[in-house]
């Protein structure tokens, strides 16, 4: 199922979509609109944000070309050595695509004109079966789907793959989440959001994007929402 957005009485879109799209869409389907089917409003992000973006820049620099941590982030020194210790090729902000046609998946390139779902994934370790994947947060949201869909695109993309241990690593509090997932299972880690995905098919089917009033509401970018609070 491809995810379909349009603006009413103009040309079908047809867009790849991602983890961070589904939940906007869940966060509010108007907000999903402007960004990413109208286009006419851009998130240039929090505070909260862009330090996280910081963070991982600093993360992949270390692992990818072993540049040292600056001093502000090495309260992850001991978490990014243990991650540097395990054997396998390592691949840091590793972009997976991935196709659909006829409920079929194949791998894809990340800006491909067939891409259909699109995910980025900190690091993932490549040991011949097996993977690790990770994921840095530096909230304390823990979601788990989003390790559900990374596996599945790893399981597509590399099909020597059959098992999976993946971890939302989160580098303050040096605190882990982890799943472990097997590829016989990788068409229900990458159908998650099925159900999501076709509310939003059904949004853009009927060009109804209704607003949600909510506290993120103070922080949204869509000004011209009735329910703004920036």
């Amino acid at each position: 199922r491809r995810n379909f957005t349009r603006l009413r009485n103009e040309t079908l879109i047809v867009t790849a979509w991602s983890y961070s799209r589904v939940n906007t869409f869940k966060q509010c389907p108007k907000k999903y609109y402007h960004l990413n089917v109208k286009k006419d409003v851009k998130d240039t992000g929090s505070a909260a944000t862009r330090y996280g973006n910081k963070v991982h820049k600093a993360a992949e620099k270390y692992i990818k070309d072993n540049i040292p941590l600056a001093k502000e982030y090495q309260f992850m020194q001991n978490t990014l050595d243990a991650f540097n210790n395990i054997k396998g090729e390592k691949h840091c902000e590793l972009r997976l695509g991935v196709a659909k046609e006829d409920g079929n998946f194949a791998a894809t390139k990340f800006g491909a004109a067939d891409v259909w779902y699109r995910g980025i994934a900190d690091l993932v370790i490549l040991n011949d079966e097996r993977a690790f994947i990770v994921d840095y947060k530096t909230s304390n949201y823990a979601d788990t789907k989003q390790l559900d869909l990374l596996a599945g695109a790893v399981f597509i993309n590399y099909p020597q793959v059959k098992k999976i241990k993946s971890a939302l690593s989160f580098v303050i509090s040096n605190e882990f989440v982890t799943k472990e997932h097997t590829s016989d299972l990788y068409k229900s880690y990458i159908g998650v959001f099925d159900e999501a995905l076709e509310r939003i098919e059904v949004a853009a089917n009927e060009g109804v994007w209704n607003p949600v009033d909510g506290p993120l509401c103070a922080f949204c970018p869509v000004t011209s929402c009735e329910h703004n609070r920036r």
